[in-house]
């Protein structure tokens, strides 16, 4: 039997792990919401698994994490401790057919209660929510402590991998990866939501080359990296992180219940760890510092330049976007509800109105 989704999911308080200002990645490997100690056991898992799966061929870190925001929201919530002991520990609804939380189907006790706390049925169980008779089967110690517990990290996020791998499929075949998914769990939506946290996961994972980028400039755009994955919340953030917005945006989507950054916030609160004050709206922005204008193309952009788009280009009155260079044609994004802030290309946005130097 598959590990199931439950209900565990739902956001809260980080709990584990130092972050930067409310989340995001950090340089040095931490990523946004995901804590250190997480992450690090999905990273080690997907070193791992070929020597329990040898013909799996693909699996990467943001697989494993995909699988586990969706199933547990990463334990955030729990204490993890150094040897990946989860505490306490997570348990799904009983699955005796009631209905709660989506089950429809009686499971049977198979552990006597080892690993869900009760003999009189079976729950899903830790940060991978396995039920206990799949755990059987797949349940690994990556810990060397001589016993595969699906509520340790490490144990847990091997135990998926292994599964995910099944007799050795290569998921960086996009067929056998959604195969992989829907066979933890049978659902088109599910694997749909699995994949779009992977993609997210395997972008914030990539850094553009800094290495000639110093100063103030570094400053800037390292503060900006750090909020990759973090949501986009019309009217949220502020220059001391992400906050939660307002309703509602041209589209008609609110903020009020997202916590996050829009546009203009991202680069207020990146430009405030090099001492810098912007005003809160990008056509603001686009008043302050040296005016690079859309003619002069974006070779013209430098690290660090603030880069606009317009309604109008040409007429700053009619800016409505605002994003931060980074080089290499991309800059760093908070792009629009229903986004995380990632990097995108300079081109992404449409009417592309030039940038501005204030470093």
């Amino acid at each position: 039997m598959a590990p199931i989704a439950t209900s565990v999911g739902a956001y809260v308080a980080l709990a584990t792990g130092a972050q930067e200002d409310g989340g995001g990645i950090a340089v040095g490997g931490r990523v946004a919401y995901i804590p250190p100690r997480m992450l690090a056991a999905y990273q080690n898992a997907a070193r791992q698994v070929g020597k329990h799966v040898p013909k799996c061929r693909g699996m990467r870190w943001p697989i494993l994490a995909g699988i586990a925001k969706v199933e547990s929201n990463h334990a955030i919530g729990r204490s993890v401790a150094g040897n990946g002991d989860i505490r306490p520990r997570i348990y799904g609804v009983l699955l005796n057919g009631s209905g709660a939380g989506g089950n429809t189907t009686v499971f049977p006790d198979t552990d006597g209660g080892r690993w869900d706390g009760t003999a009189s049925g079976e729950h899903a169980v830790g940060p991978f929510q396995f039920l206990p008779s799949t755990w059987d089967g797949v349940g690994k110690d990556a810990g060397g402590d001589g016993t595969a517990d699906p509520h340790n990290a490490d144990d847990a996020a091997l135990g998926a991998a292994v599964y995910l791998c099944g007799k050795g499929r290569d998921l960086a075949k996009e067929p056998q990866l959604r195969a992989a998914i829907f066979q933890y769990n049978r659902s088109a939506e599910y694997v749909a939501n699995v994949r779009g946290w992977i993609d997210q996961y395997t972008a914030a994972a990539k850094s553009p080359d800094l290495d000639h980028v110093t100063g103030n400039a570094r400053t800037v755009i390292e503060a900006a990296l750090a909020q990759r994955g973090v949501p986009y919340s019309w009217g949220g953030g502020t220059a001391n992180g992400p906050s939660t917005g307002i309703c509602c945006s041209p589209s008609g989507k609110s903020g009020a219940n997202i916590k996050g950054f829009d546009c203009s916030a991202l680069t207020t609160y990146a430009y405030a760890k090099a001492g810098i004050r912007l005003p809160r709206t990008a056509a603001a922005q686009a008043g302050v510092g040296q005016r690079i204008p859309a003619s002069a193309g974006t070779r013209a952009l430098k690290p660090g330049d603030l880069v606009f788009y317009a309604y109008a280009p040409g007429r700053d009155s009619t800016i409505y976007h605002v994003g931060i260079y980074v080089g290499s044609g991309q800059m760093v994004n908070a792009a629009r509800p229903g986004t995380v802030v990632r990097l995108d290309a300079v081109d992404a946005m449409s009417g592309y109105a030039g940038g501005a130097r204030l470093l």
